[in-house]
């Protein structure tokens, strides 16, 4: 079975290079100003330039305007946009289209209706990624270290490549990738120290596990530029 890896949240090279050098599929760069992963479009352009271009460098937005997304994508080479705000899916299907990249929408879940709100999306977007919905107090949309119960994955039919997401670490991603059957996973704060500050041991822990519970392929990047 093949799983790849997304690491995101990313602010500092050292992580960079070390995601890229543990063999990480997907890079996250969150552009979500309350987020304590955030990163400027410049501190983003001098990352990204580091990536290797079959690794796929993901740009993550908010309910994004046109403006931001035009002058982001001018800065650097994005090979996904990851929408995780309430974006519908014709505001999905326009992003696509304007701007001629990838699109990943992002949906919380936490119960079997939620997924089958997804397939309103599946003619608007390129990748889905399932999270934990955040809590009724919660400040961001993701990147809340929350999980959700990985056995509604199970079965769940998509013409569209997805990815699991929400609380994730190096000790639960083998029983998450069996209970979901998902051929991707996607963590951020399970790689921290605190909010914001990758681990480079945990970032290494994380996708050996990873390989360990799924070794023998891996799921090709999307659209180099």
């Amino acid at each position: 079975m093949t799983v790849s890896v997304k690491i995101c949240g990313l602010i500092d090279p050292k992580a960079v290079i070390t995601a890229v050098d543990a063999g990480a599929d997907f890079l996250g760069f969150n552009f979500f100003r309350r987020s304590p992963r955030f990163v400027s479009i410049e501190a983003a352009a001098e990352l990204v330039s580091i990536v290797p271009r079959n690794i796929t460098s993901v740009g993550l937005f908010v309910d994004p305007t046109d403006t931001q997304l035009e002058k982001t994508l001018k800065a650097m080479r994005l090979g996904m946009i990851q929408l995780h705000g309430k974006e519908t899916p014709a505001r999905v299907a326009t992003i696509r289209k304007t701007f001629k990249v990838p699109v990943m929408k992002a949906l919380g879940v936490d119960s079997h209706a939620d997924l089958a709100a997804a397939a309103a999306y599946l003619s608007a977007a390129d990748w889905l990624l399932f999270d934990a919905k955040p809590t009724r107090d919660a400040t961001r949309p993701g990147g809340n270290a929350l999980a959700f119960e990985w056995a509604l994955m199970r079965g769940f039919s998509s013409k569209l490549p997805w990815m699991l997401a929400g609380g994730l670490t190096a000790k639960n991603v083998a029983a998450a990738i069996k209970a979901s059957g998902t051929r991707a996973v996607d963590v951020s704060s399970g790689v921290e120290t605190q909010p914001g500050v990758k681990s480079p041991a945990k970032i290494r822990a994380f996708i050996k596990a990873v390989r360990a519970a799924a070794p023998d392929t891996r799921q090709s990047p999307v659209n180099k530029r």
